[in-house]
């Protein structure tokens, strides 16, 4: 019996949920929003004076290094991309994706506050 590996689509998941959190505050700020790369869309969100940590970074692009290998069958040179992800690598996508998300909350709530 053939037990499919879903792990490579949690990680992408995880990656493209990250990054639609990340372009709505760009939008909800006025800021464009173009592009896949979530660490380049957040130095957007810091042109405006929010602080962007060293954390956030740092899981913006282990999510960024998800997004062509887990979309693309043919982002490896043997196999397809079910093939070379573990559930490891979905939690450690979804872990990085939940900071973001966070963190993306927490400065709504911040600028919620402020514009009061």
């Amino acid at each position: 019996m053939f037990l499919y590996n879903y792990s490579f689509w949690n990680s992408f998941k995880a990656q493209q949920a990250a990054e639609l959190a990340v372009k709505a505050l760009l939008h909800g700020l006025g800021l464009p929003a173009y592009g896949h790369s979530i660490s380049r869309l957040l130095t957007n969100i810091g042109s405006r004076g929010i602080f962007v940590s060293n954390d956030i970074i740092k899981f913006a692009k282990t999510s960024d290094k998800l997004y062509v290998p887990t979309r693309y069958p043919n982002a490896w040179a043997e196999g397809s991309p079910h093939e070379y992800y573990t559930r490891e690598d979905a939690d450690n996508a979804i872990r990085c994706a939940r900071n973001i998300i966070m963190w993306v909350e927490e400065i709504w709530r911040y600028l919620k506050i402020e514009g009061s």
